[in-house]
C-alpha cells in the first residue's frame, strides 16, 4: 500500500536523513567499533549515584535524601554505588565499568534547554553552534564508511548527531522504521521544483536505508538476553538488534528519564537507575553471546548533576558536575578521578574535575583513533578509558 502524502511528511519530520553527495552503500571492509551514547535526561544527581559514603558532610547536607551504608554497593574506602546499581558489579570487578567524577564545564548553565545544547554540540558555554560533536567529528573521518548510516536515534533528542550532512535516522523501532520508509519508494516523482526535488532525493536515500535494514534485520540473529519490558530495555534491545546486523550504523544514541527529580527525589531516581542497571546488563549480555562486547563502548551523560544539599521537598534542584559512566568490554574500567569534596564548594555546587570534552577526546582519540581536530587535547586531556 503507498505511502500517502501526509504520512509522507511526518515520517519525513522524525527522520533527520541528510543528504550526501555521491552516497553510495559500500560493503564492510573490517569489524567496526560501535559507539552507544546513553542520556541521562533532566539532569541525574550523580551524589546519589556514586556516592561519597564516608564523607559526614553528605548525610548532614542530606538528612532526608542520602543513600544509608547498607544500600550502598561500596567500590573503595570513600565510594559507592546505589544499591539500584548493584547489577553492575560484575563489569566494575572485570574492568569492563568506568565512572569519571564531577565532570562538567566552566560557567555552568541551569536551564535543562541550554546545558543540553552546550553536551550535545561540544561548546563552550557562552558559544552556539549549530551542529552536534558527533556530526563535526565524523563525516568524511573514515568511521561511518561502510554502515548504511551514520547514527541511529532511539527515541528523543538527535542533536549530537544532527548537521554537517550527517546521515542520522530517528526512530522508536527499527523494524517499524524498515516497513514505513521502504513504502516511500511508491510516491517517487520527477519534478523541475528544487526545494521538492531536494525532499525527494532524501526521501530515495531512506527508501535505500530502509531497504537495507530490512534485508539486515532478516538476516541477523536476534540478541541472546532478556531485556526488562521498560522503554529503555526496549531501546537497547534496539541497540543490540542494529548492532547484531552488522555495518547498520557505528552511532547509536538512547535516552533514560526523566531525572528532574525537585521533589520526592528518592523513589523517581531508584527507579531510574534501576532501569540502566537491568537494562544495561541485558545489553552487556547480548553483546557478549554474539562476540560483540569487546567492540562497543558505552557511556553516559545528563546535562547538569544537581545541587549538593536537598531542598525543603526531599528533592534536589539543579547543579552542576555529576559522574559519567563508561561500559564495554575493552575499556579499562574503575575510578577515574577522586570523589568530589563537599567542604570545597562552588556557591553550593560541585566543582568540575573533568571537563565533558576529555570524555569525547577519549572516544574520539582512542576509541576511534581520529586525529585531533575537534577539541584541543592540551585543554581537554584523554581520560584514558581507552
Amino acid at each position: 500500500m503507498p505511502m500517502q502524502r501526509r504520512d509522507f511528511l511526518k515520517f519525513c519530520a522524525a527522520t533527520p536523513f541528510a543528504l550526501r553527495t555521491s552516497l553510495a552503500f559500500s560493503e564492510p571492509s573490517a569489524p567496526q567499533r560501535y559507539l552507544v551514547l546513553i542520556e541521562f535526561n533532566g539532569g541525574n544527581d550523580g551524589l546519589n549515584t556514586v556516592i561519597p559514603y564516608a564523607d559526614a558532610r553528605y548525610h548532614a547536607l542530606r538528612p532526608n535524601i542520602a543513600v544509608a551504608r547498607d544500600q550502598i554497593v561500596q567500590l573503595d574506602e570513600r565510594v559507592g554505588l546505589h544499591s539500584a546499581l548493584a547489577p553492575l558489579l560484575p563489569l566494575w570487578n572485570a574492568k569492563q565499568l568506568g565512572i569519571v567524577q564531577a565532570v562538567g564545564y566552566p560557567q555552568p548553565n541551569r536551564s535543562h534547554f541550554r546545558s543540553i545544547e552546550i553536551w550535545d554540540t561540544g561548546s563552550d558555554a557562552d558559544e552556539y553552534l549549530d551542529s552536534g560533536w558527533l556530526a563535526r567529528a565524523l563525516p568524511h573521518s573514515g568511521v561511518t564508511q561502510d554502515f548504511t548510516a551514520d547514527a541511529v536515534v532511539i527515541g528523543r533528542n538527535p542533536q549530537p548527531v544532527m548537521g554537517n550532512y550527517m546521515r542520522t535516522l530517528v526512530v522508536e523501532d527499527v523494524d517499524n522504521f524498515a516497513k514505513k520508509g521502504e513504502k516511500l519508494r511508491d510516491i517517487a516523482v520527477s519534478t523541475p521544483n528544487r526545494a521538492l526535488a531536494h525532499v525527494l532525493d532524501v526521501q530515495s536515500e531512506v527508501h535505500a536505508a530502509a531497504q537495507k535494514l530490512m534485508t539486515a534485520a532478516e538476516d541477523a540473529p536476534a540478541p541472546q538476553a532478556d531485556f526488562p519490558r521498560t522503554p529503555f530495555g526496549h531501546s537497547l534491545e534496539q541497540a543490540a538488534r542494529l548492532i547484531l546486523m552488522n555495518h547498520a550504523t557505528p552511532v547509536i544514541k538512547v535516552a533514560l528519564g526523566s531525572f528532574d527529580t525537585h521533589a520526592q527525589q528518592r523513589n523517581q531516581q531508584d527507579r531510574l537507575l534501576g532501569e540502566f542497571a537491568t537494562g544495561l546488563i541485558a545489553f552487556q549480555t547480548a553483546m557478549q553471546r554474539a562476540g560483540a562486547w569487546n567492540r562497543v563502548l558505552m557511556f553516559t551523560y545528563s546535562e547538569f548533576g544537581r545541587r549538593v544539599a536537598e531542598n525543603a521537598s526531599n528533592g534536589t534542584d539543579h547543579g552542576t558536575a555529576a559522574p559519567v559512566f563508561v561500559a564495554g568490554g575493552a575499556i579499562k574500567g574503575g575510578l577515574i578521578g577522586a570523589a568530589p569534596s563537599l567542604t570545597d564548594l562552588d556557591d553550593g555546587d560541585l566543582r568540575t574535575q573533568h571537563d565533558f570534552r576529555s570524555v569525547y577526546n577519549t572516544v574520539l582519540n582512542g576509541w576511534w583513533n581520529l586525529p585531533q581536530t575537534l577539541f584541543d587535547k592540551k585543554r581537554y586531556p584523554n581520560l584514558g578509558f581507552v
